[in-house]
């Protein structure tokens, strides 16, 4: 068994809309799925990523309209990234988010490869990194029907950054419970801190890394809107998920057990540190209950919430997600 890289992050918005507008407008990525939080069933649960929402692409997000501020911290999923082609991608994405007032720190050389850091509406930590080196896990496909040229467009996600105060619990959960490796290191952007750790699963590269980033100076993180709420890693099939659950059940890890969300199911755990990690399969996907061309312009339900959908919508705020053809 060996985990394949970053499967998905599910992230949290206050404002559906707004978040909509900017990760389809501004950055170019396709709305693959417009459903329900399968555990609230009373807000949006939002995908966006490649032309058809291939792993290893999926940046989600749960809509909790009166989510508060978050107040950034350890034991937190503090950065996702999201791969580009090459190192001329970034420099038209610094001149793109100029244009378009996007707050962004401009290009920097970071762990070997040159990376945009920034920030969407809710001062999400998002970063953009080049593949220009990569030579691991293959990125998507931009959809070509997006805002941003196929040839700059984001291709996947990249490495995921966890924030601890301890690292060496979460270092034991990757290297001894899942598959990663520490594949190296590279100096804190902040002063006086250790430096942030790598591992790698799988091919490797931009999409099989979680970077660790041990701080001393923060509190525990508060998350609220603009905050990440867990990262997914790839699982073969359901086949191979069922013998992760007996591993997390043999290391006496609590967990959630197999979990059917339609598209892909999922397992639920822990790490020491608080963070959520998913491992989830990587089908059999977002074209199972719609049209490839259609993806994300109705609301779709898993065949559970089906009989409610009349329930379900009408305590939805409206989210126009209609493509012009």
């Amino acid at each position: 068994m060996e985990l394949k890289g970053i499967h998905h992050v599910s992230a949290i918005t206050a404002n559906a809309k707004q978040n909509y507008d900017f990760y389809t407008t501004i950055l170019g990525m396709r709305l693959v799925k417009k459903t329900i939080n399968q555990d609230d069933p009373s807000v949006y649960h939002l995908f966006y990523a490649d032309e058809i929402g291939n792993p290893g692409t999926d940046l989600t997000f749960f809509e909790i309209p009166h989510a508060g501020t978050t107040y950034q911290g350890f034991g937190s999923i503090s950065g996702t990234s999201l791969r580009v082609p090459n190192d001329e991608a970034l420099a038209f994405w610094q001149t793109h988010f100029t244009e378009f007032d996007v707050d962004h720190d401009g290009i920097i050389e970071q762990g070997g490869r040159k990376v945009i850091h920034f920030r969407d509406p809710e001062q999400q930590r998002l970063a953009l990194v080049s593949d220009e080196t990569n030579i691991g896990v293959k990125g998507g496909k931009p959809w070509i029907r997006s805002s941003v040229p196929a040839d700059k467009g984001i291709i996947g996600l990249g490495p995921t950054t966890l924030t601890v105060d301890n690292p060496a619990p979460t270092m034991a959960i990757l290297t001894e419970i899942l598959t990663f490796k520490q594949t190296g290191s590279y100096p804190s952007l902040i002063d006086g801190q250790d430096d942030i750790l790598v591992f790698s699963t799988g091919e490797g590269g931009t999409g099989a890394e979680v970077h660790i980033e041990p701080r001393k100076d923060l509190s525990k993180e508060r998350p609220g809107r603009g905050s990440v709420h867990h990262v997914a890693f790839r699982v073969d099939n359901e086949e191979e998920l069922a013998k992760w659950k007996d591993r997390l059940v043999g290391a006496r890890i609590p967990n959630s057990g197999l979990v059917d969300r339609f598209y892909f199911k999922s397992l639920y755990f822990r790490e020491p540190n608080g963070i959520l990690f998913e491992l989830a399969t990587d089908g059999p996907g977002f074209a199972t209950d719609e049209d490839s061309e259609q993806l994300g312009e109705s609301l779709a339900l898993p065949p559970l919430f089906e009989d409610r959908r009349k329930e379900i919508e009408a305590k939805l705020e409206p989210l126009d997600t209609k493509r012009p053809r």
